[in-house]
Formats: structure tokens, sequence, C-alpha cells
């Protein structure tokens, strides 16, 4: 597969500092990248902080790139990887670049093993997935020690379709390295399932592993997951039927699907599709964002059988929130509102899990916010 020159030309900033800069957590500030759509204005990849008492500063454009939809940090937080959510047949591409005090500096471009790769991930031991979502394949590089991407070492392709309209084909939206394992989790909303394989570190092979699939219910259209802290419960965010569905992983590391709890109010009966979610650090509150709803729906987690009790809900202040993050200290929530082009922030209460509105600032069609 060839890189596609288009990346190539566009990938052209290492850096733009025009406004205050940020360089690292202080008690003051946290800084974040936002990934973006770059369809309608944005160039890129900006960088933000989030202030002690909320508010935002806006540091600047980081970095031209198309279409860097969804990003992540390399283990030592080095390196800032990049999927290219690029829809021309087979052109999907992740780029890596090094953070050096303010600055991205652009390392190489590598083609991600298939079409609109829309997910990224990182691992300890450097090895990096990326999703495929209209290709519905998973892509298997590793990170050099340059902070340069590897070649593609191999790819998982899905095969297989669900019931409903979004879900005539394979469309991979996701894949995580469990915490504390060697598994893989492919999250496929195409198939309506989760699948399992682990990497063969002598032949850097993704290998199927048991229970190789996880069929979700009907219709479900599974797109995002969370790992509780105690590594015992896993939550998959269904898109499609909005749902969060958690799943209990054995002594003998069988998985079990459990009970499923809307992600939305009982009497809203317009469009919603979910996008994200998140736990807290000490697992004891859930989240998920919903487009349409435009909402932020809150949970308490039972820690003895990890239910979720919904508390309630709180409006984005923006149109389809795809992405948002807790921040390092888990006291506020940013939000990625993307046809709204703004960031808004919410201070959370720890104690209750609800969320109080703090600011908001404009950004180009957001769908990404990664903390350093």
């Amino acid at each position: 597969m060839k890189i596609v020159l288009s990346i190539l030309s566009l990938i052209l900033i290492t850096s733009c500092n025009t406004n205050k800069s940020v360089t690292k957590n202080t008690a003051d500030s946290f800084p974040f990248y936002v990934g973006t759509y770059t369809n309608k204005g944005s160039k890129g990849i900006y960088k933000y902080a989030l202030n002690a008492d909320g508010t935002f500063t806006n540091l600047g454009l980081k970095a031209i790139a198309e279409n860097p939809s969804f990003l992540t940090l390399s283990s030592d937080k080095k390196n800032l990887i990049a999927a290219n959510e690029i829809d021309s047949d087979g052109s999907g591409a992740i780029t890596s670049f090094a953070i050096e005090k303010d600055s991205l500096i652009f390392k190489n471009t590598i083609p991600s093993g298939g079409t609109n790769p829309c997910f990224v991930a990182a691992n300890s031991d450097n090895y990096v997935l990326a999703a495929n979502y209209s290709s519905g394949t998973v892509g298997l590089l590793s990170l050099k020690e340059d902070g340069s991407l590897s070649d593609l070492l191999a790819t998982q392709k899905h095969i297989g379709k669900g019931t409903t309209s979004r879900q005539e084909a394979p469309h991979a939206h996701s894949a995580w390295f469990e915490p504390h394992s060697n598994t893989i989790i492919s999250i496929d909303l195409g198939t309506n399932q989760l699948w399992f394989s682990q990497i063969d570190t002598e032949t850097n092979a993704l290998q199927p592993t048991e229970p190789l699939l996880l069929d979700m219910a009907e219709g479900a259209g599974p797109r995002h997951l969370s790992f509780h802290p105690n590594s015992k419960w896993i939550y998959v965010l269904n898109e499609l039927n909005n749902t969060v569905t958690r799943i209990e992983k054995s002594s003998d590391k069988e998985y079990l699907i459990k009970e499923s709890i809307s992600t939305l109010p009982s009497d809203y009966n317009k469009e919603n599709t979910s996008a994200d979610i998140h736990i807290s650090n000490d697992g004891s509150f859930l989240y998920t964002s919903n487009r349409g709803h435009n909402s932020i729906a809150i949970y308490k987690v039972d820690k003895t059988n990890g239910t979720l009790a919904l508390i309630g809900y709180e409006s984005t202040h923006g149109k389809d929130p795809r992405n948002f993050s807790l921040s390092p200290s888990n006291g506020f929530i940013v939000v990625a509102n993307q046809n709204s082009d703004n960031l808004v922030s919410f201070k959370r209460d720890t104690e209750t899990g609800t969320l109080q509105f703090v600011d908001e600032i404009n950004a180009p069609t957001p769908v990404c916010v990664l903390f350093e």
C-alpha cells in the first residue's frame, strides 16, 4: 500500500506558537490536544489548556494534518499518534509526532491497513492499533525508538454483518489493549461483535484468541468501551441502540454479557447516536455522550456488582458531542461538540458525579480531546 501523497503534503507544520505556551501539567493548568475533521476549515491538530478554574486558554495550531480524528499518546508520552480518517479506498493512514516542549515534530505517516481509520491505541510495548471503519479492518504497527512508526505489521480483517442499515458490512470502530492482560478487544459496529486477539511478538501477527467473538444484542452497534479499574468489568457503549452493556470477566477469563442500560431519558423519542464513554479513576462514576439529545449521561457504579444507576443528564451546550475526556485530576470533563465548533468544560463533583458548566471556547470541528 502506498502512502497517500496528499497526507504528506498536508503535514507541513511542526509547531505553530501564536498563543501563550503551556508545556506540561501544573497546579494551574492541564494542556490537551484536539483532533479535528478538516473539511470545514480546520487545519489539523490544535492545543488548548484547561486552567485551574476550568476556563480555557487557546494555544493554537500545532500540526497541519488531514482529518486527524482520533489521537493517542505513546506510553512514555513522548509521541502523539493520530489517525488520519481518509475515505479514499485503502488510503487511511497513521501519523506520528514527537512532542518537544510546546511543539509537535512530524516523524512519519504510514498506511493504517484500511479505509477511514477512526481510532488508534498504543501500549507499553510500543505496539499501535488502528481501527479502520469503512474497511472493517484493524491494523497493527509499532513505534520505533526514534518515534517514527514501523511499516504495517499485520491486518485483522473482520467478516459478517448485522441487522440494521448501518451494519451492512464490517465496521471496526475501536481496538483496545486490555489492561493487565495481553488480550486485544476490537469492537465492530457492523458485525455487531467484539473480536478477541493477541499479538504474537515473534511474528508480529494478530492471533485470534478465546472467546474469539462476543455477540452484542441485535442492532446494538457497539462503538467504544471503558475498563473498570478493578479489571473485572467492561462497559461497552452501543451507538445504534443507545445503551451501555456491562461485561463481566470471570476468574477463568470468560467474558460474560450482563445487563444493559439506556443512555437516554425514557421520554426521548428523537434521533440519537451514542458516541463516547469514560469511567472515573476511582471507578465510582461512568459517563457517556449522546449526539442528538446532546448530553452527557451520568451513572453511579455499584462497587459490589458493577451495575449502573442513572444519576441524570447534563447538556453539552453544543451539537453532537463526539468525544470527551476527564482531566488528569478527574476534577473536570472537557467535551468536543463536533457540529457546533466548540469545546465545553464542566467541573465534576467527585462525591456525587454531577457536572457543572464552567466555560466554552471556539474550536474548529473538534472530535477528539487528549490530555498530555
